[in-house]
């Protein structure tokens, strides 16, 4: 094949990347091959001794006016193919049509950890950004030294650099021409200011949209490769529990001969708890997956789970003081009004509407993964873990798939595949069933939030304690603890801290945070432990609000000190129409026969290691209903307002803040994973409703303009303050309070009618 040929094949990173390395005509900006990568103590993933032996590319300028970037993170149908190449065609003053972006491949792009905490823009792009800005200066050098002139006239525009005094120009590709310069990246490098974008902070169209939209693009569902077989797995019976001596030691038998007969040439595959099969055609990988006989030893009950607030408190843990500042204890005597509230969030699925799949051939001692993972690198070290091959004979080949939202079963069904396909000799296809996504994928974490607020004789903030238990871990790949690879032992994970402390100005406030190891499967999930948090901090402050008597606007502003807190709130009210001290039906029905309220929640996304650092700022207005006859509440309108910094794509930003409201309102309306004496039992979607189409609000956005700040993460910030918008709107609506979502029809209806009845009690009392 011509390298020419090579260059064109965005599918093949491995080829394109080793084919620039060789090319001339090129400059390419690189990173030196360093040393051990690991995550950050308290981050998800595996710590790696594999350092390549090439270096990394991230930017590659070619005389044929091409120019290819490469980034390790991901796109998660979030956009940030589209806003990625942005950046670089902004720094490089290139076409960004004539933009190869290459994204997350193991053998074609640098490690940059996980694509986690919506820092793609915000941290992960920062290098890329350089290296466009270091090629760009490079070539104004090279067009210098080819004029014999100084550098401080020339100017890099369109694809070239222009000498505007002496009319003359020099075409990047005319600048490589029968050259080979390779950079090392530096630390610092001249930027663009933001007052000189011409392409960042345009709208631009989402280049990933048309092949989706016309069915044209390869989703990893869709990888066939020659000689490719199917593969099933068959879990065992204790359903999402990934630990305990029972984990990887529970197979008693399997009956290969219950499946001999069948037809496809079917393999069984067995190693510690972990049993696959393998056939020629999918349907009769299906078939011999639900006719294998297989005998496990009868699993330990799982913990009961039906007092979630009370099993969460009575789970082992270790407490880890995040924050003191003055003395709440001693503040509370002198208190006007003093709240003892205790939140619960439910254990949520990340529901990704297809079931993992992964493509996975075994070859001469190298594997290759065809994955939907959000952690490639990662996952290479992960399958070094399981198969002690070497990690650079481990290559992920990264395809979209249908979303994860944080860590689902995509790197699971890629150590199945990878197990079966070595043992049969031949690429294996696996795709999960409905039930086995539903059962094992890592659980969004429960979370309980036991708080003290109090509010002092003048209606300030006085003081504020909150306590939190987020039982999760980075749910260890599910074929290590199956086979027996690591020990099934209880660990915890540093991260329920993230937005553990309130937005909001207390003189006195204690925030804990008891680090505790998993009682499910669990990882995390969208907004991870913030959303919990802020769903606790900000019901709170609507709480002491109401004591203090104030108005809700007001009240949260005259206790921030964030100036762009501040701004955003006032715009977000402004646009949703904010009157000063409304209140809704607080119980009363309408003449519609419906009862009406709005609420406002404010947050900033705190993510990462405490203390952590911010993503955007977000607000939200809820607006909606309750029919007091069935329970059922329904949003009619979310005005939602966001602080983002600098917006790469516009368009961009506005379909992920879309998609985050929608899934937020599901997750707080109607998502919790149901539990019996074997673990998970939410098997299938009637057992797990999602939010339709039907029960859509309306949303309005509000983008804060703050082009000249560095961007934020966007991702994830909109679902931070929606659980305590929307139960704040159902106090205003209910005159009740409700501290644990899902608010489903049957627990509000149950609400509602205790209200009643305390009424007519009261009522009859007085009588």
């Amino acid at each position: 094949m011509t390298e020419a040929a090579l260059l064109s094949m965005p599918v093949e990173p491995r080829a394109l990347r080793d084919a620039l390395l060789a090319r001339s005509g090129a400059l390419l900006i690189v990173r030196n091959p360093t040393g051990v990568a690991k995550p950050a103590p308290g981050q998800p993933g595996s710590a790696s001794d594999y350092v390549p032996d090439v270096p990394d590319i991230f930017i590659a300028v070619l005389d044929d006016g091409r120019v290819c970037a490469f980034n390790g993170h991901v796109d998660l149908g979030t956009g940030i193919r589209t806003a990625l190449a942005q950046i670089v065609a902004e720094e490089l003053e290139t076409d960004v049509r004539r933009l190869m972006m290459v994204l997350g491949h193991t053998e074609g792009t640098p490690n940059q950890g996980p694509t986690i905490a919506s820092a793609s823009i915000q941290i992960s792009a920062v290098p890329l950004r350089r290296a466009a800005a270091q090629a760009r200066e490079h070539l104004i050098g090279l067009a210098a030294q080819h004029w014999g002139c100084s550098r401080d006239g020339l100017q890099a525009r369109e694809d070239a650099v222009i000498d505007a005094q002496h009319g003359r120009r020099l075409s990047y590709g005319e600048l490589l021409r029968g050259r080979k310069d390779v950079l090392y990246l530096a630390d610092e490098v001249p930027l663009k200011p933001s007052s000189a974008y011409r392409i960042v902070g345009q709208a631009a169209a989402r280049v990933d949209i048309p092949a989706k939209a016309t069915g044209r693009l390869t989703f990893v569902h869709d990888v066939r490769v020659p000689g490719m077989r199917h593969g099933r797995v068959v879990r065992p019976p204790y359903h999402g529990r990934d630990s305990g001596g029972f984990v990887g030691r529970s197979l008693l038998e399997v009956d290969a001969g219950s499946v001999a007969a069948l037809p496809g040439h079917v393999q069984v595959v067995v190693d510690g708890d972990f049993v696959g099969v393998v056939a020629d055609r999918e349907e009769q990988a299906e078939a011999a997956m639900r006719a294998l006989k297989v005998r496990w030893a009868p699993p330990p009950s799982a913990p009961d789970l039906s007092d979630l607030a009370q099993a969460l408190r009575a789970h082992p843990s270790t407490p880890r003081p995040l924050l003191q500042v003055g003395d709440v204890q001693a503040a509370l005597p002198g208190a006007a009004k003093v709240l003892r509230n205790t939140y619960v969030w439910p254990y949520q699925m990340h529901g990704s509407i297809g079931p993992s799949c992964a493509v996975a051939a075994w070859q001469d001692g190298r594997l290759t993964v065809w994955s939907g993972t959000q952690n490639p690198h990662m996952l290479r070290t992960d399958l070094d873990r399981l198969l002690e091959v070497g990690e650079q004979h481990i290559e992920i080949v990264r395809m979209e798939a249908s979303g994860c939202y944080g860590r689902n079963c995509a790197d699971d069904v890629c150590a199945d595949a990878a197990i079966l396909s070595r043992a049969v000799g031949a690429p294996v296809r696996v795709q999960l069933t409905r039930a086995q996504e539903h059962l094992w994928e890592p659980k969004g974490t429960a979370q309980l939030m036991e708080t003290v607020g109090a509010i002092d004789h003048a209606g300030q903030l006085l003081a504020y304690d909150i306590a939190i238990r987020y039982p999760s871990n980075d749910a260890p790949l599910l074929a290590l603890l199956l086979t027996g690879r690591i020990p099934a032992e209880p660990r915890a994970l540093e991260m329920g801290d993230r937005t553990a402390v309130p937005p909001y100005r207390y003189p006195h406030l204690t925030t804990l945070c008891h680090d505790t190891p998993p009682i499910v499967r669990s990882s995390w999930l969208r907004g991870v432990s913030a959303l919990p948090n802020s769903f606790a901090h900000d019901s709170m402050v609507d709480e002491l609000c109401e004591a203090a008597g104030a108005d809700r606007l007001a009240f949260r502003l005259r206790h921030l000190d964030d100036l762009r807190a501040i701004e955003l709130l006032q715009a977000t009210a402004r646009r949703a129409g904010w009157v000063a001290g409304a209140t809704g039906s607080r119980g009363e029905a309408g003449d519609d026969g419906l009862l009406h309220g709005r609420g406002i929640a404010y947050a900033r996304y705190i993510h990462s290691k405490f203390p952590g650092f911010g993503a955007a700022w977000g607000a939200w207005v809820a607006d909606l209903t309750v029919d007091p006859r069935t329970g059922k509440i329904r949003v009619e309108r979310v005005t939602y307002g966001q602080d983002t910094g600098m917006v790469v794509n516009p368009s961009g930003v506005r379909h992920q803040i879309h998609g985050n409201i929608v899934q937020s309102l599901s997750r707080v309306l109607l998502e919790r994973v149901a539990f019996d004496e074997t673990g998970v039992a939410s098997r299938e979607w009637g057992a797990y409703p999602i939010l339709g189409f039907c029960d859509l609000p309306e949303i309005d956005l509000v983008l804060m303009d703050r082009q000249d700040q560095p961007p934020m993460g966007a991702g994830e910030s909109a679902s931070v303050p929606s659980a305590a918008a929307i139960a704040n709107a159902l106090f205003d609506a209910t005159g009740l309070r409700f501290r644990a979502p899902p608010f489903t029809p049957d627990v509000v209806l149950k609400a509602l009618r205790a209200q009643a009845e305390q009424a007519e009690a009261a009522s009859c009392a007085a009588i």
